[in-house]
């Protein structure tokens, strides 16, 4: 049986992002903060990825991993398979609710920790070769003069790595080569390298033996051929009309193109109804007709 691929956001959380797999998240995490030359971690504890809303009306986010380490650091871990556009925006709302919600009323802004996000993508978005990209809050003409280290921001860029002449003795490529890899026999090879992805390629067996972890692999794949489609035809009817009024529409469009995928997903994840509309800001009737439509291909 082929094994499902390790990227796809709802298999890598569980590969990432479930309790029993802690050594497995904090590998990677020390990969990547390895990598950019920054401390590493001892331990983690995973913490609920729905972001707190100030307000009804304020938008929520959910956060693929979230995490927080020994010394309070907090962690988010974002994977991406598809460019939607704003990606810099997305991350620092992410990265700025979860810091914000540290605090509460009354509390001192002292009591604030560092807030990391690291975005794994499929596609190529930073302007550089680099596969690997680190932001911070400096000085724009002193390198050294920060104006704090609270704000931490990685890109992991899994496409880049096919474009450079890399070797397997860094442990960021590894995990990178993990995500990437085609066949079982590659991904025993890098197990070989990097004992804890012998467990990352054992759950990723138990979850690709899985009848209905496949079923909801399948529906999320044909989720991105609809995703990709749709965001294609809109373009080119954008690229038609080329009239200010047509590119608005456009972008309300691809609003709620994003918001009936994330619904997708979520649905997929056996979020609740409500709980979605919520989430995306769709009407309960269109995520309850999305549900139908996913059960219904699921029986076709």
């Amino acid at each position: 049986m082929d094994l499902l691929s390790p990227k796809v956001d709802f298999i890598f959380k569980q590969i990432f992002g479930s309790e029993e797999n802690k050594d497995i998240l904090i590998s990677f995490l020390n990969a990547v903060f390895e990598d950019s030359g920054q401390p590493l971690i001892v331990s983690v504890e995973l913490l609920n990825p729905f972001l707190e809303k100030d307000a009804l009306t304020d938008k929520q986010g959910v956060l693929d991993v979230k995490a927080k380490t020994e010394t309070g650091t907090l962690l988010d871990v974002e994977i991406q398979l598809q460019d939607h556009q704003d990606m810099e925006k997305r991350t620092l709302f992410y990265w700025a609710k979860m810091f914000e919600e540290q605090l509460e009323e009354g509390q001192s802004y002292h009591k604030l920790h560092k807030a990391v996000t690291i975005n794994v993508l499929d596609f190529n978005y930073i302007p550089t070769e680099k596969y690997h990209t680190t932001f911070h809050l400096r000085e724009d003409t002193i390198s050294d003069l920060w104006l704090t280290d609270l704000l931490e921001i990685h890109f992991v860029e899994l496409r880049k790595l096919q474009e450079q002449s890399v070797g397997i003795e860094r442990r960021l490529v590894r995990w990178m080569l993990f995500l990437t890899a085609k066949t079982k026999e590659r991904l025993e090879e890098l197990a070989m390298e990097e004992p804890v992805m012998q467990k990352a390629l054992t759950t990723l067996e138990f979850l690709s033996q899985d009848k209905r972890t496949r079923e909801l692999y399948e529906q999320r794949q044909k989720g991105l051929q609809t995703y990709a489609a749709d965001m294609e035809g809109a373009r080119e009817e954008g690229k038609a009309e080329g009239r200010e009024e047509g590119r608005e529409e456009g972008r309300e469009e691809g609003e709620h193109l994003r918001a009936r995928f994330t619904a997708r997903n979520l649905l997929a994840m056996g979020m609740e109804v409500e709980a979605i509309a919520r989430v995306t800001d769709l009407p309960i009737l269109e995520v309850e007709k999305i549900q139908r439509e996913m059960d219904h291909s699921l029986l076709h």
